[in-house]
């Protein structure tokens, strides 16, 4: 087995309550639970000899690797050719999309012989807490069980088992036509091992989690020009959402590298109110207003929570349950993804001050209004007008924002323009629904603000909007500007703008965030180009009317997706995927990209 697979080399299956990770080569080296933000009990990629792993694939020599997903499904098949024959693994999880959270989620391991006799090896080395807890093993016919104060891993196999210090292990050989299959169920430390599972029971379970992802994706109404793509987003979305609360998290996993053998490694697994606020246009446009409404509820809940108190009305990011602590620590006995230390787990970014979030939070609800289920309550309102309130006597302050830099607080660009667009959407939903409100107060502070930004933010060298104040340096956040409406797409600012980023940021279609050489972020080491930056880039040269770039950008964008369709949180200099995997953000990115791609060329078709 591979010490660090690449992070793309994974295919992703969840529950709606957590997920794994599962190599091309099926080695089941990252899973988390009961919570996407719980404590690993599969953790190889951050270490490879500390973390744990469960493998479970052929031995022979000459094997080669596929692995793909069923079709419009969660459901992920490694396939496996050897000289001897050729073998199937089926991972999944039974999707559980109950508003009731669960400490029982099982993962399903299902291999069979496709051709000739194919002998499969399981390996399973579970490391619970990171790796820092020790387990006990009871290993009997009904199969093994692991158990650690407070939670414990179910191993049933269709074939025998045999105990390797603490660990477990078995083979099974199958002919052309023989499947078995082993299933994982994690629960609390004292509950009950399921009953060993048939292999009708395992067939029917694995229709059953077939037609749930076929029905769900079903039910989008994309009909555009990139649906295997968009459908893969959406179900990627999907999976990493929390079915409990409706609340998305920003990646599956924490610790992966912006930059191999660097220190910028960071816990993702928590709600950000700006990707996720940004992903309820995303759901709409694909016809999913019940995941749109389900976050919109948690969002109008985290406004409400602190009226009337002092400090910050939103946090810019939470647990999944809406808890706002999410302490961070950094795991000194792990060694990183290929000596990428520090890991850590938890996020010290939860203090900071990113004053762009009551923007984003406000686009939410204003592009939801037509839902009407939430803002439209009196309840829900008063915590939306409070923070506006609030905001109008707080948002001229410099702030850490969008990328969360270590170097200090400024007067962030891309902060006032989401300030602008807080109070802009705030007066549309007061008189959408005709509800009480300083609406006076809130257009004069709207103006006053969008007045500093083209004064303070323009920077007459660059003829373009800046970073921050009083200075040169250029940030693709900014390519959120005509999304948003603080200028027109075609307006002459803002088309400077987009040369001047087009001309700094881009590298053959892709998108820097920012130049960290001359915008000293706190944080040594470099990083690569940032993929949400490369579909917002592709939005708004759509919406400029630059149809022809913006298709190149996008379809070659598309060509740096994993095998399976999946993106990290970045691309490297030689092409690799680095950072978290799979990042949300990406993946809502693409789905809001080919919407107003797909809708500009229809438009010049039709025209």
């Amino acid at each position: 087995m591979d010490r660090y697979p690449p992070i793309a080399d994974h295919g992703l299956v969840g529950d709606l309550q957590t997920v794994a990770l599962v190599s091309a080569k099926g080695v089941l080296d990252w899973f988390a639970a009961p919570r996407f933000d719980s404590p690993s009990i599969f953790a190889a990629l951050l270490d490879h000899d500390r973390g744990g792993h469960c493998r479970l694939a052929p031995e022979a020599e000459g094997v080669t690797y596929r692995q793909l997903y069923y079709p419009d499904t969660a459901v992920l098949v490694t396939r496996f050719m050897s000289p001897d024959g050729v073998g199937e693994l089926m991972d999944w999880m039974p999707p559980n999309s109950a508003r009731r959270p669960t400490d029982r989620h099982t993962l399903m391991r299902v291999v069979r012989a496709v051709r000739g006799t194919v002998r499969f090896t399981l390996d399973c080395r579970p490391r619970f807490d990171y790796g820092r807890a020790a387990h006990d093993l009871r290993l009997d016919a009904a199969g093994a069980a692991f158990r650690t104060p407070g939670i414990a891993l179910h191993l049933q196999a269709t074939f025998p088992l045999e105990r390797t210090g603490d660990d477990v292990r078995g083979t099974v050989t199958l002919d052309a036509g023989q499947a078995a299959g082993a299933v994982l169920t994690v629960c609390a430390a004292d509950g009950d091992a399921p009953p060993v599972p048939t292999e009708e029971q395992l067939t029917d379970d694995l229709w059953s989690a077939v037609n749930f992802w076929q029905d769900w994706v079903s039910t989008a109404n994309y009909n555009g020009r990139w649906p295997h793509m968009v459908r893969r987003s959406a179900i990627t979305l999907k999976l990493l959402t929390y079915a409990p609360t409706g609340a998305p998290v920003a990646a599956a996993t924490m610790g992966l590298p912006e930059q191999v053998g660097g220190e910028r490694n960071w816990d993702y697994r928590f709600t950000w109110v700006r990707d996720a606020s940004l992903s309820v246009r995303a759901l709409l446009d694909l016809g999913f207003a019940e995941e749109a409404v389900a976050f919109t509820q948690w969002l109008s809940d985290r406004l409400r929570e602190r009226i009337d108190l002092p400090g910050e009305r939103l946090q810019i990011m939470y647990r999944v349950d809406g808890d706002p602590q999410l302490g961070e620590e950094v795991l000194q006995h792990l060694e990183g993804y290929r000596g990428s230390y520090p890991v850590r787990a938890g996020n010290a970014a939860m203090d900071q001050l990113q004053l762009d979030i009551y923007g984003e939070a406000l686009y939410a609800l204003s592009e939801a209004r037509e839902l009407g289920r939430v803002q439209a309550g009196y309840h829900a309102w008063q915590g939306t007008a409070d923070v506006l309130d609030w905001l109008a006597d707080q948002w001229d302050r410099p702030d850490e924002g969008i990328w969360e830099t270590r170097g200090g607080r400024r007067d962030f660009t891309f902060s006032r323009v989401m300030s602008w667009v807080a109070f802009d959407r705030g007066i549309k939903l007061a008189e959408h629904f005709s509800r009480p409100a300083d609406i006076e107060r809130w257009r004069y502070t709207r103006d006053a603000i969008l007045k500093q930004i083209m004064v303070r933010g323009w920077n007459g060298s660059q003829r373009a909007l800046v970073q921050h104040y009083d200075s040169d340096v250029l940030d693709a956040s900014l390519l959120l500007v005509p999304r948003v409406g603080l200028l027109a797409a075609k307006d002459p600012a803002w088309l400077s703008t987009l040369d001047a980023i087009d001309r700094r940021l881009v590298s053959d279609s892709l998108v820097y965030r920012y130049d960290p050489a001359a915008s000293t972020d706190g944080l040594p080491g470099s990083e690569g180009t940032f993929s949400l930056c490369t579909f917002l880039y592709v939005d708004a040269l759509a919406r400029a009317g630059r149809l022809r770039q913006a298709r190149y950008a996008f379809e070659k964008m598309l060509t740096y997706a994993n095998h399976v369709g999946l993106f990290a949180e970045e691309i490297g200099p030689s092409g690799e995927q680095l950072g978290n995997f799979p990042q949300a953000f990406t993946h809502l990115s693409l789905i809001m990209a080919a919407c107003t791609l797909d809708s500009a060329l229809d438009a010049k078709r039709s025209g």
